[in-house]
């Protein structure tokens, strides 16, 4: 990957589509792009040349060449005074030129999201309190559940309670409904938090890679019912959790973030399921505030978190 220094202030200007005076009437925006493609050298040079011809200020820049896949990764947080629109039309080029895979978003706007709760309510009660004071860039744009326990939680909040029943013969239904709403809500990202329904190949595909569960213990250990039950009876040291994309493969998709607790011999099954909820918080919290910073980028199986 290339390393390159910034280039010479006499380098061509390219079209950006804007004038001088353009940028002197719209208003000064931060914005953060994001990329993969294969690595070659140059990479850096020419995203650092293209935001400095264009008139844009790098706030913060990181980068990672995967050796295993050939890949590199980037994500550029950065200002400037132009609009996103003019911004992807005028790096089009430049990805074209290095089979880029790549995304700038405004860094401003929050990311629309629904969340997925069924009958435990520890990490649907974190999100909408950590979205609440701020410390999610997140706008919630409905709560959807599968039962009604919680629909005047959410109501406390503002926000649009959706009960949609799933049974077997309904599931079908059930996530078309869910598929209407993301679409209705311009939902960028759809968040299991502690939804207890497996889902189908079908909506697994259509929301590829916009969908994030988290899982109790360290994937793939404690399946089933009861695992903090299961856990206490193996006698573990550790209690964990485990964020990560939904795929067709149950509880297998890419891992975002992981957090774990030391447990001694003492704890009960039931303190263990309280230091679990507390785990499974903290990294589901971490895994949508990442993602929705636009910090996380699929590498196949695996990710790369600029965190």
């Amino acid at each position: 990957m290339s390393q390159s220094p910034p280039p010479p202030t006499a380098a061509p200007v390219p079209d950006t589509g804007h004038s001088d005076t353009d940028t002197d009437k719209e208003q000064s925006g931060q914005f953060v792009l994001t990329l993969s493609c294969p690595d070659n050298q140059g990479i850096v040079h020419a995203v650092s040349s293209y935001l400095f011809m264009t008139g844009c200020n790098i706030e913060d820049s990181q980068q990672f060449g995967d050796r295993d896949t050939g890949l590199f990764f980037m994500r550029v947080h950065f200002t400037g005074g132009i609009t996103v629109e003019k911004l992807r039309a005028s790096f089009s080029a430049v990805g074209e030129s290095f089979r880029m895979d790549w995304q700038i978003h405004r860094a401003e706007e929050k990311m629309r999201l629904i969340l997925m709760v069924s009958k435990y309510g520890h990490c649907l009660n974190d999100l909408l309190f950590r979205s609440r004071i701020g410390a999610l860039p997140v706008e919630i744009a409905a709560v959807v559940s599968n039962h009604t326990d919680f629909a005047e939680l959410v109501s406390s909040y503002g926000i649009p309670f959706h009960h949609i029943p799933v049974t077997k013969d309904t599931k079908p239904q059930a996530e078309e409904r869910l598929l209407r709403l993301v679409e209705e809500e311009h939902v960028e990202l759809v968040v299991l938090a502690r939804y207890m329904q497996v889902l189908s190949d079908h909506l697994c595909k259509s929301l590829s890679g916009r969908i994030i569960n988290i899982h109790h213990s360290f994937l793939p250990s404690f399946k089933g019912a009861k695992p903090y039950h299961q856990a206490h009876a193996r006698g573990v040291k550790l209690i964990g959790a485990t964020a990560h994309y939904v795929t067709a493969d149950l509880d297998e998709g890419p891992i975002i973030e992981q957090e774990v607790e030391r447990v001694g011999h003492e704890v009960t099954p039931e303190q263990l399921v309280a230091v679990g909820r507390d785990v499974e918080c903290q990294a589901l919290a971490r895994a949508v505030k990442w993602h929705s910073e636009h910090r996380v980028l699929l590498n196949g199986r695996r990710t790369v978190v600029f965190a």
